[in-house]
C-alpha cells in the first residue's frame, strides 16, 4: 500500500495493523490477559465491573426503571466485563428483564470468546451503532476509544502538516505530508499549540460518541466512557505495546497492539448530550465505594490471595498506578441529574 501511494497517513497505518481482516492485530493476536500484551481493568479485579454494573442500575433507576432497553458494551474484549456488570446486575429487580444485551465488537476471534464467556445470556452483536433500536440506551466503553485510529498533525508556521508513512530503504519511518493538511474546525481556536506541536484526533471517536449521545438525548439513558487520555490533544501519544512492554512503533505492525490517548475534550463537544466532568479512574471508583467492597471481599482472602486482591485495588486507584492516568466521563440526557460518582 505505501509503495503504490508512497505514502500512508498515521490513521490508515494503524487502521490497517489493528483491524484488517486477514493481518489485522485483534483479529490474529492473543490480545488480552497474562497470556496476551496487556490486563485491562475488568481483568484485574472484580470489582472494576461489579461497580459499573451497579452505576449502569442507577441510572436505570433513577430515569424511571424503563420496561425495555438497550446494554451495550463498546469493545468488549473477552467478555469479562460484561460477565461482571450481569452479575452484579442479576439482583436488581426488572433489569434483566428489560434489557436487549449488545455488544459492539469487529473482531472474529473475540466475538468467539464473547459468546463462550456469555453463554448464559441471549446476545446480540452489532457492527452499525445507526441500527441500534429507538430505546434508552446504557453503555460502556472500557479501554475502547484508544485502540480507535487518529490522525497526528503538525503546526509548522501558520499551516499544518500530516504524519504519514513511508519507506526508506527497508524500513518505515514517519514523514510529513507535502500539501498542507485540513485540520478539524474546533483546533483552530486552541491558543496553546506552539509551532512543532503535534495534535491527534480520531474521526471514529467523535463520531461514534454523536451517534450514541443522540441515541440518549432522545430515547434516554447514560454512557460511561473510561480510558486513558486527557482533556483536549497536545503532543505525539501514539504507542506500540507487545508482551506487556512498549517497543517501537514499527517493530512489529500487525503484531503488536496500537493506541493514543483519547482526547475527552473532542468526545464532549462531538456529545449532543448532557456531560459529566472529565474526572480520574481512581476517584470514580472511591465515589462509587470501591475501599468498602474491597474490605468486604478481604474478609474472606487470606495469604497470596488477599495481597492480589490488595494489589489489585491499588492498581485500579493508586495515582502512581490507573488511577490518574485512566479517566472517566459520563454521558446522560439534558435536564436529568448528573449520574453517581461524577
Amino acid at each position: 500500500m505505501i509503495q503504490a501511494d508512497r505514502r500512508l497517513s498515521v490513521h490508515d497505518f494503524m487502521k490497517f495493523c489493528l483491524a484488517d481482516p486477514e493481518f489485522g492485530y485483534y483479529q490474529t493476536q492473543q490480545v488480552f490477559g497474562r497470556q496476551g500484551d496487556f490486563i485491562t481493568a475488568p481483568e484485574i479485579s472484580q470489582m472494576f465491573g461489579e461497580l459499573v454494573g451497579l452505576w449502569l442500575a442507577q441510572c436505570w433507576i433513577e430515569q424511571g426503571r424503563a420496561k425495555s432497553f438497550t446494554l451495550l458494551e463498546l469493545g468488549p474484549g473477552r467478555g469479562t466485563l460484561m460477565a461482571d456488570i450481569l452479575r452484579a446486575t442479576s439482583k436488581v429487580a426488572g433489569f434483566h428483564e428489560a434489557m436487549t444485551l449488545c455488544l459492539f465488537e469487529s473482531s472474529d476471534q473475540l466475538r468467539v470468546q464473547q459468546r463462550e464467556t456469555l453463554s448464559r445470556y441471549a446476545t446480540k452483536w452489532e457492527t452499525d451503532l445507526l441500527a441500534l433500536p429507538n430505546l434508552p440506551l446504557f453503555f460502556v466503553a472500557n479501554e475502547f476509544f484508544d485502540a480507535l485510529p487518529i490522525h497526528q498533525y503538525q503546526r509548522t508556521g501558520d499551516i499544518w502538516l500530516e504524519r504519514e508513512v513511508v519507506i526508506n530503504g527497508d524500513e518505515l519511518e514517519f514523514s510529513m505530508s507535502c500539501m498542507p493538511a485540513r485540520i478539524p474546525e474546533f483546533f483552530h481556536s486552541r491558543h496553546d499549540i506552539a509551532d512543532g506541536d503535534i495534535i491527534e484526533f480520531c474521526p471514529d471517536a467523535v463520531r461514534i460518541c454523536s451517534t450514541l449521545s443522540t441515541k440518549i438525548e432522545t430515547h434516554g439513558g447514560a454512557g460511561l466512557i473510561i480510558d486513558y487520555g486527557n482533556w483536549a490533544s497536545r503532543g505525539d501519544t501514539l504507542q506500540a505495546v507487545k508482551g506487556h512492554k512498549s517497543i517501537g512503533i514499527f517493530d512489529a505492525p500487525g503484531a503488536s497492539d496500537l493506541t493514543a490517548h483519547v482526547d475527552f475534550a473532542a468526545l464532549a463537544q462531538s456529545a449532543v448530550c448532557a456531560v459529566s466532568p472529565m474526572i480520574p479512574q481512581g476517584l470514580f471508583l472511591e465515589r462509587l465505594g470501591i475501599t468498602e467492597r474491597a474490605n468486604t471481599l478481604a474478609e474472606y482472602l487470606r495469604d497470596e490471595s488477599l495481597d492480589i486482591h490488595i494489589a489489585a485495588h491499588k492498581r485500579l486507584t493508586h495515582p502512581d498506578e490507573m488511577g490518574t492516568l485512566f479517566k472517566a466521563m459520563a454521558l446522560y440526557p439534558t435536564g436529568q441529574s448528573r449520574p453517581a460518582g461524577f
